[in-house]
């Protein structure tokens, strides 16, 4: 029987997200939850489900900027003091989120706890981490990048678990966020399951064997 490693939380102590405070509430698919320009006075704990944010340059087509899920903090840009919302959230699958007060997050901040450490450890990593991520798809080639964003919204780490299972998205949300065509992301990730880099199995799971993509020329 084949074992699958569901996505587990990378932040210590927050399983239920109750040590948070704030009120739960559940999104349907394509659902939104805030929109760009509107008060950002709240920030987010994806509790189950996973979030699409998306950001609009001037006059273009909306573009993706991230996909968050379970365990992931979205909106947390208020906590510097930004007014509004610089990306506009919407449900990709049925989901429950935690919405959480800015001054009550900051008040946490300052009081030096467990669930403080980990928040603050939590949004320095992540701040890195998607600097790396930047970096990384502007070095790499079109499958390359589709293996780093697969590999990132499964926060498969390179020592984590052998596989993790993550909700499917739709090739034309993966090919925007990859910089490429919805028929290219087709073939990749075709050939991605002939090779056993991937798998679908009700949701879609992630090898770490996918990594051999990243050392191919």
């Amino acid at each position: 029987m084949k074992h699958i490693n569901r996505l587990a939380s990378h932040l210590a102590g927050f399983s239920s997200g109750a040590s948070l405070g704030g009120k739960v509430s559940h999104y349907r698919v394509k659902e939104n939850i805030y929109t760009e320009g509107t008060p950002a006075d709240t920030l987010f704990y994806i509790q189950e489900g996973a979030v699409r944010l998306t950001t609009r340059a001037n006059r273009q087509r909306s573009a993706i900027t991230v996909i968050v899920g379970v365990n992931d903090f979205f909106g947390e840009l208020c906590l510097a003091g930004y007014p509004f919302r610089l990306s506009t959230a919407v449900a990709l699958i049925a989901s429950s989120i935690r919405t959480i007060d800015k001054e009550k997050m900051l008040q946490m901040l300052r009081t030096k706890n467990k669930t403080s450490n980990s928040l603050v450890a939590y949004l320095l990593s992540s701040i890195k981490k998607h600097r790396d991520h930047v970096m990384d798809l502007m070095t790499s080639s079109a499958e390359q990048r589709l293996a780093r964003v697969l590999l990132r919204l499964a926060h498969l780490e390179k020592n984590g678990p052998a596989l993790v299972e993550i909700p499917v998205l739709s090739h034309q949300i993966l090919a925007e966020m990859v910089g490429t065509t919805r028929s290219r992301v087709n073939t990749f990730m075709n050939r991605f399951r002939k090779r056993g880099f991937i798998d679908y199995d009700g949701g879609l799971e992630v090898h770490q064997s996918l990594r051999k993509v990243l050392r191919s020329r």
